[in-house]
């Protein structure tokens, strides 16, 4: 429970902060965007890159940790893009996004911190697997989904091209793209470029909740709690309830790895869902509150799953 609380209470420090300064007006009114495209353009990219290239590729494929913590991500998103469509109905940009809101564990900021409380280094690699498949495969499927909404009057095959577009000039995925084969070519890392990498990727999630805190001076975030709620629901949940019965009941693997893909899957909404809507302007409100109160009320659902593991 302390470790929990010691890890979320910070970031809803930072939050704190930057809504802080929003009301003191001490950065103006382009403060949030302006970081945003910071985080987006700059450190997302730098932790990508660093993270890919200084991993062995074969690390990556560990395919029962995948298709349990892939399962539950992918089962889940199917189920909030179906509820999405009959109960919030709404353009096809906006579903991808509330998807994405019910899915993207914080893995990064939360995760791997917490994953080596809990097993030491043994919880380093589940914690860099399940952040490739959040950060980049997560990351993909929702960028297509945006560039396929199109304007109404595409066809078929300019929609594909958006979508194709959208994805090759997405700088997270090209630098995660880049990062792994720098290190399928076996290339090592000049130590300048590892420590840029390091230094400037420290930024990201820093950044990544200060400028929502910007971005919610002015904003009610009770807005839509009925959604909120169902995705705050959906994310701690239902998806930790599927990657546990593919996890232990599906797939093969040593506790820690399956322990690892639930703990993972029961994380709140991670901050990068809020950096793409607001790269799109799109869905902010909605991926800042649900952030906001999935991770207030991940602080009982980990502590559950950490007392049912037996983790302390």
């Amino acid at each position: 429970m302390d470790a929990i609380v010691n890890i979320v209470l910070p970031v809803f420090a930072i939050m704190g902060a930057g809504y802080a300064v929003g009301r003191a007006g001490l950065l103006g009114a382009q403060a949030s965007g302006a970081l945003n495209a910071f985080v987006f353009y700059v450190a997302l990219p730098a932790l990508f890159f660093g993270s890919m290239a200084q991993i062995e590729v074969s690390q990556v494929f560990y395919w029962p940790f995948i298709a349990a913590f892939g399962g539950g991500l992918i089962g889940t998103f199917g189920l909030a893009l179906l509820v999405a469509v009959f109960v919030f109905p709404n353009r096809l940009a906006i579903h991808a996004l509330h998807g994405m809101s019910a899915v993207f564990s914080n893995t990064g900021y939360m995760g791997v911190p917490l994953l080596l409380i809990a097993f030491g280094d043994a919880g380093l690699l589940p914690g860099i697997i399940g952040t490739v498949i959040t950060g980049v495969v997560m990351m993909a499927a929702t960028t297509v989904l945006i560039e396929l909404d199109g304007e109404g009057d595409e066809t078929a095959t300019q929609l594909a091209r958006d979508a194709l577009l959208g994805v090759v000039r997405s700088p997270l995925l090209l630098s995660a793209v880049a990062g792994l084969l720098w290190s399928w070519a076996g290339l090592p890392v000049p130590t300048p470029l590892a420590r840029f990498c390091d230094l400037m990727g420290s930024t990201a999630g820093p950044c990544a909740l200060f400028a929502m805190g910007l971005f919610m001076v002015g904003k009610p975030l009770t807005a839509g709690l009925g959604e909120v709620g169902w995705l705050s629901v959906l994310k701690l949940l239902v998806m930790p309830g599927i990657t546990y019965w593919l996890a232990f009941h599906v797939m093969e693997m040593e506790p820690v790895w399956a322990q690892g893909a639930v703990i993972q899957a029961a994380l709140p909404t991670g901050a990068l869902v809020f950096v793409l809507a607001n790269q799109y302007g799109l869905y902010i409100q909605r991926a800042t509150a649900a952030i906001v109160v999935s991770t207030l009320l991940s602080v009982g659902t980990l502590s559950a799953l950490f007392l049912y593991f037996g983790v302390s």
